[in-house]
């Protein structure tokens, strides 16, 4: 049976294709669906067919599938979404915002290692503001609730935790791919290539 229902499959990563065939970005189901909603994109499946929103829903959730469940349907998440009036390649900035640095941590809390929805996760200064830490990549991690709430105002070292990873600036790719390096879904394969797509950057929206 599908594997994620509300709100879990809203936060489910979606690759964000120009309509060239080309990934510009990741954005999350949610965005994803408001994208098809306003027609400013068509969702893609694994035969490279395009739906709109109407159309999507007519399809049914096979195994493996996020799905959105209401009371009047079951409604599956699109892995790839193509925009209809974009055609451009994406900016080599990355925009430094509460969603990316989710992406980058892939949604894990840098402290106790453990994987959350997007609603139980916050940003958290390594090095806090009142000891001088900047607001910046190399400086704020993914955080849950408990984490930032035991670390306070102290550093990882003073309060006796420590950092999964060193933060840094995430290339394209990292964005688009877990932490284990591998691409997430089979849908994505045709479209990025690990290796070729090195030296991609995307400038992902603000959520």
């Amino acid at each position: 049976m599908p594997t994620a229902a509300l709100p879990a499959a809203l936060e489910a990563r979606v690759l964000v294709l120009n309509r060239s065939f080309q990934p510009v970005a990741v954005t999350r189901a949610g965005r994803a669906f408001g994208l098809l909603c306003s027609g400013a994109a068509r969702a893609l499946d694994r035969e490279f067919r395009l739906f709109d929103l109407s159309s999507w829903q007519e399809l049914a959730a096979e195994v493996g599938d996020d799905v959105i469940r209401t009371p009047r349907m079951v409604l599956k998440v699109p892995r790839v979404v193509v925009l209809q009036a974009y055609d451009r390649m994406p900016k080599r900035q990355i925009r430094f915002s509460r969603q990316n640095v989710y992406l980058r941590d892939n949604f894990t809390c840098q402290y106790c290692g453990r994987q959350f929805a997007r609603a139980q996760l916050n940003l958290d200064h390594v090095v806090p503001r009142s000891q001088g830490g900047r607001t910046s990549w190399q400086n704020v991690v993914c955080s849950c609730v408990r984490c930032n709430l035991d670390k306070g105002g102290r550093t990882p070292a003073q309060a006796g935790l420590k950092l999964l990873s060193q933060p840094k600036r995430p290339s394209w790719t990292t964005l688009a791919q877990p932490s284990s390096g591998k691409v997430p879904y089979a849908e994505w394969l045709p479209f990025i290539d690990p290796v070729s797509a090195s030296y991609w950057n995307a400038e992902l929206e603000d959520e």
